[in-house]
């Protein structure tokens, strides 16, 4: 049987650590330059991407459910006034397709070599920042002459030097870099939404 007896200086040993991520100088830096893109994005009518494996799925499909819904304002606006988002590891068809004939490697590069045009801006989430079909999807969008942002943790992987923008969480837990990501889409989202709404 557990010992609960032991919870309670875990949750505090656990938030203090999930802290400690969030207090370092590296963030606000690199939320200024993505919210930078996602306004450009928005002004030039352009297509924000997100992709990402696992928990990194989650938060990708998070971003798109917030951004695209709650940082658009409360009422519908004209072109360049919300933000087109789309995740791609939501369209589950088209990555089990990618996978199965061609290859795992391939699950979003594919759909971005269909959808991706140039302007658009795609946002790679790896905790990790070695995961390979999140680094062909972001060599492939630096080739098609999209915006590139990576989040990761880690010390960044490979993805912190592919990226035009890289937030790398400073943990090497993944918990607290998964953590870390969602906050930031949250901290993005409250930003996008109170300062810089559209306006009618």
């Amino acid at each position: 049987m557990t010992d609960l007896g032991t919870l309670a200086p875990y949750v505090d040993s656990y938030v203090r650590e999930t802290r400690a991520t969030l207090e370092a100088p590296y963030l606000t830096s690199a939320i200024e330059r993505i919210a930078a893109l996602f306004l450009r994005a928005r002004s030039a009518d352009r297509t924000i991407f997100f992709f990402g494996n696992g928990g990194s799925a989650a938060t990708a499909s998070h971003f798109v459910t917030d951004i695209a819904k709650v940082a658009g304002g409360t009422k519908p606006h004209g072109p360049g006034q919300r933000f087109r988002c789309i995740a791609l590891n939501d369209n589950v068809p088209g990555v089990m397709a990618w996978a199965n004939d061609v290859s795992y490697a391939e699950v979003f590069a594919g759909q971005l070599r269909a959808l991706g045009e140039k302007g658009d801006v795609v946002v790679g989430i790896s905790g990790s920042g070695n995961s390979p079909n999140v680094l062909e999807a972001v060599t492939t969008a630096r080739a098609m002459g999209l915006s590139t942002v990576g989040l990761t943790g880690m010390g960044g992987g490979k993805l912190k030097d592919l990226v035009d923008v890289a937030l790398v969480v400073p943990s090497n837990s993944m918990q607290h870099t998964e953590d870390a990501h969602l906050i930031v889409c949250h901290i993005l989202t409250a930003y996008l939404r109170d300062e810089h709404a559209p306006r009618d």
